[in-house]
């Protein structure tokens, strides 16, 4: 069985140690949650749960051994990828061996509902109260900032020789993945920015080319009822009077600003090649949405030889489902900039019946390519993009310590097929405010899986700006803070500024659990650093995609690592394709830390000159004079930021910034929000090919 490594720093070590027992959270948890988190004691031991026992594979340090030496260079062994059959016979679990974990099941009152094919998990659907005899754990419900979650006490121990066979158990706990898209958010509701319904004006506007997020340098001036309290702020303007925000950037803009017109011209477009997609509930207006998008941008439509949809825990539908949530416009964001970045290439598309099935049915996509015969050798696809990401630091405080174990010989197997399995780094910078607000903990910095698993591919965000001819102006690490700065019309000033503070940004970070792969040799540290690599993501200066729900179609602007990770996706496909004979590539990240300078567009802090600052005169008081750092606060971290102006959704006006993303910082050289940087176009896809064997 895999052992995991941890860190020292003491927060982490009082983060592990959390939560270890009911007792445990009674006893320590009110020094480290808020007055919105309460124990409220045991589960319903009659209540029904659903388990998902997954057992362990054979010969486990000999496939350890054996995938560490695909990726290293040099050795005889590099790139040489398993086959599905040698994999089975040699390290797959036996139908014996889950025949004896069905029947531990049956005798603990649980009724099976499914076993893998190749015996890696059993589905059970069981009593709480059987569930803590069948796992030696304790099941207690917690509110959380008003919300009850299913926490476990411990992770599942089955003792003696069906105890050997498990690996870990799901579903003890009910924390489940999440989308990590990201729109662009509206301060004065407290919510996204509004989707426009699709119309002819909006068709027109979508497909325009030179789009531009700053528009010169402006001051205003606010009075109250033509008197005091007076300011003035001068600054970078972000949007304009007619476009409050950015409008959306087409495949066009954003194929141009990252080289890819150069990668076309070769002949390199993804054809031969198949990106997978990992959703849950997925989208049931899909193709519609997606050849609505094709038809405006001039990409190729999906029809059923090139586009085709598994639902491997059976076919469910978004639009039925009161859980679907976002799934259905993550969905079509993913498909559409697969697409748009690889228009040659072939989707699969994954979908899981829900948010708690998204490893089962990764899994699927990474284990079952037999269901396939007309696509790459056979296989569904060498790459796999997955725009979804659950909390690391979660599932170790919770008792779900399993489910990364799972995950981790998850995409490892993924690895070892010759697969990179590629994960967005999420949406909430470093994650300490997003966990304190969602959930009531205070924790430390900390990561996401499966994002942060050595075998994985992270997907880190960018803020992106053009010019008037699509190349970049600017490019920065994606992360945004807000400060207000008036009420609405007639817009009297906020006297001090009202600091809204961090709203979202990319993920990464050093990971609490994993050790440091050997690809990342070069970078300080014992453990796993996320993101590897990164795209344009955030929102305010996100990409179009179209999405219809309830028989309404809207344009959507959107970012996130979920718009990362397709697009990344879709450019290891292409690449596959460069590689010709010497495809599959097999995981990225340990190709992306050996290539050539040039290769990779290093991700930069931006500061044009021109950040907002003010001054507030309310006499008799001084005039307070407002830097362009408080206005930009809190920075933590961050020395070198790019602010502007934004007149918002509202009448309100707003100081927002770029490259202030929580306590993460970009830098030069590898860094935890961009990781490398981006892809450099043509030279990206030929030095990887010239780096494979």
């Amino acid at each position: 069985m895999f052992q995991v490594t941890r860190r020292n720093s003491p927060a982490v070590l009082a983060c592990l140690a959390l939560l270890l027992s009911a007792s445990a959270f009674s006893q320590s948890a009110s020094s480290r949650t808020s007055p919105n988190t309460q124990m409220l004691g045991a589960e319903d031991p009659s209540k029904l749960i659903t388990v998902t026992v997954w057992l362990n594979q054979h010969n486990k340090a000999e496939m350890d051994k054996a995938v560490s030496e695909m990726y290293r260079a040099g050795s005889p062994t590099f790139h040489h990828f398993l086959t599905r059959e040698e994999y089975r016979s040699k390290f797959a679990p036996t139908a014996a061996e889950a025949a004896q974990v069905k029947a531990y099941l049956a005798a603990h009152n649980f009724a099976v509902t499914s076993v893998e094919k190749y015996n890696h998990y059993v589905v059970a659907q069981g009593r709480v109260g059987d569930a803590q005899n069948a796992f030696g754990v304790k099941l207690n419900r917690v509110s959380m900032q008003g919300a009850v979650h299913r926490v476990s006490s411990g992770a599942a121990n089955v003792p003696g020789a069906i105890g050997a066979l498990i690996q870990s158990v799901h579903g003890l706990n009910d924390f489940a993945p999440r989308p990590t898209l990201a729109r662009q958010f509206n301060p004065e509701m407290g919510k996204p920015v509004s989707a426009a319904l699709l119309g002819a004006t909006e068709l027109k506007a979508s497909a325009a080319a030179a789009t531009t997020c700053l528009n010169g340098v402006q001051t205003v001036h606010f009075t109250t009822n033509g008197g005091f309290p007076k300011a003035t702020y001068s600054g970078n303007r972000y949007g304009d009077d007619t476009n409050f925000s950015c409008p959306g950037y087409t495949p066009k803009e954003v194929q141009t600003a990252y080289g890819l017109n150069g990668v076309y011209n070769k002949g390199w477009d993804g054809t031969g090649q198949t990106i997978v997609i990992v959703d849950a509930y997925g989208s049931d207006t899909i193709r519609q949405d997606a050849n609505i998008f094709s038809s405006i941008y001039g990409l190729p439509a999906l029809t059923g030889a090139n586009f085709k949809i598994y639902y491997p825990g059976g076919k469910v539908s978004c639009a039925a489902s009161k859980n679907c949530g976002s799934w259905n416009t993550e969905t079509s964001l993913d498909v559409e900039w697969a697409h748009a970045v690889a228009p040659g290439a072939n989707i699969a598309l994954v979908v899981a019946p829900d948010a708690n099935s998204l490893d089962i049915a990764e899994f699927w996509a990474i284990e079952n390519p037999e269901v396939i015969t007309n696509y790459a050798n056979g296989d569904l696809g060498y790459q796999i993009s997955n725009s979804w990401a659950g909390f690391e630091i979660l599932d170790v405080l919770f008792g779900g310590q399993s489910v990364l174990k799972t995950e981790y010989a998850m995409t490892e197997l993924a690895a070892s097929l010759g697969i990179s399995a590629n994960f967005a780094s999420g949406d909430w910078g470093d994650n300490v405010q997003l966990i304190l607000n969602d959930f009531g903990i205070s924790v430390p910095p900390s990561v996401v899986m499966p994002a942060s698993a050595p075998y994985a591919t992270g997907v880190g965000g960018t803020s992106l700006f053009l010019n008037s001819n699509n190349s970049i102006q600017f490019q920065t690490g994606w992360g945004n803070n807000e400060t207000r700065l008036s009420y609405p019309d007639p817009n009297p000033p906020y006297d001090p500024p009202l600091h809204l503070g961090f709203i979202f940004g990319a993920g990464g970070g050093t990971s609490a659990i994993w050790p440091k792969p050997a690809y990342q040799k070069s970078l300080g540290g014992s453990n796993r650093k996320v993101p590897d690599i990164s795209y344009i993501a955030d929102p305010y200066t996100g990409v179009n995609v179209i999405v219809s729900i309830k028989g309404t179609t809207y344009l959507e602007v959107i970012g996130g690592t979920s718009l990362a990770t397709p697009m990344f996706s879709g450019v290891w496909a292409i690449t596959n394709q460069a590689a010709g004979s010497k495809a599959p590539l097999g995981q990225a990240a340990p190709l992306l830390y050996s290539l050539p300078s040039g290769a990779i567009k290093d991700v930069l802090p931006v500061d044009n000159g021109h950040d907002v600052q003010g001054e507030i005169f309310n006499p008799p008081a001084p005039v307070l004079v407002e830097t362009a750092r408080e206005l930009a606060a809190p920075l933590e971290n961050t020395t070198q930021f790019l602010s502007a102006l934004y007149h918002g959704s509202s009448s309100r006006w707003y100081d927002l910034t770029f490259g202030t993303d929580s306590s993460l910082v970009t830098r030069p050289g590898w860094d935890d929000v961009t990781g490398l940087g981006t892809p450099n176009g043509l030279s990206f896809v030929n030095a990887v090919v010239a780096a494979a064997p």
